[in-house]
């Protein structure tokens, strides 16, 4: 059946709100037309009218709930990869001697956004040097795409395994011990690195 065909059978609420999606698309409206704020008075008049179409149509509860709960679900998973990872989260991502002396090395929000970035490049089914791009690229904004991507390689090339807590040791013993704003880009960038395959390393197998 074409999808025209289809869209005859859509509730009207549901039409109504694609019109008005497309309405603010075309026209470039850059105020929501519905009243999202609770405080307003016409938001309880505005979601009374829809509850009263739902009902009309003969909707039940069991009817929506199952997209009520796949869309929970998403919101779930998107504000888990939004909330900033805990000293206690990573202190069990790495391990214990190894942390404190990331921690010595590197500022705490980078730990953060290299395990953030590399729990989420794994959905994106990217290269293993893609990944390892993904994870250090915000915080080291003067290396091109390109060019880290280059300099990765030789990380994604290393093996899972304990091994990887070794290439962690080994850039940490090769860079000088010096705060990290002393540090020239290119040992930045060597120790970002390592840190981010130690990091995917730790995921399951499956996801990486």
């Amino acid at each position: 059946m074409s999808s025209d065909s289809n869209r005859s059978f859509l509730p009207p609420f549901q039409a109504q709100a694609e019109l008005e999606l497309l309405h603010d698309i075309l026209q470039g409206v850059e105020t929501s037309p519905y009243p999202w704020n609770p405080m307003e008075a016409e938001t309880t008049a505005y979601f009374e009218a829809l509850e009263q179409e739902v009902i009309a149509l003969g909707w039940t509860d069991a009817d929506y709930a199952p997209y009520v709960g796949a869309l929970s679900q998403q919101l779930d998973q998107a504000w888990a990869e939004l909330q900033p990872a805990s000293a206690s989260s990573l202190a069990q991502f790495f391990s214990g001697e190894l942390f404190h002396n990331l921690t010595q090395r590197i500022p705490h929000r980078f730990l953060e956004t290299i395990v953030q970035r590399a729990q989420q490049s794994v959905a994106h089914n990217l290269s293993m040097t893609d990944q390892l791009v993904m994870c250090v690229q915000e915080f080291l904004p003067e290396w091109g795409a390109e060019d880290l991507a280059v300099f990765a390689r030789p990380f994604a090339y290393a093996m899972r395994g304990p091994a990887e807590e070794n290439v962690v040791e080994g850039a940490l013993q090769s860079i000088r011990p010096v705060a990290w704003e002393e540090l020239s880009s290119i040992e930045q960038a060597r120790l970002s690195l390592a840190i981010a395959r130690y990091a995917i390393a730790q995921l399951p197998e499956s996801e990486s």
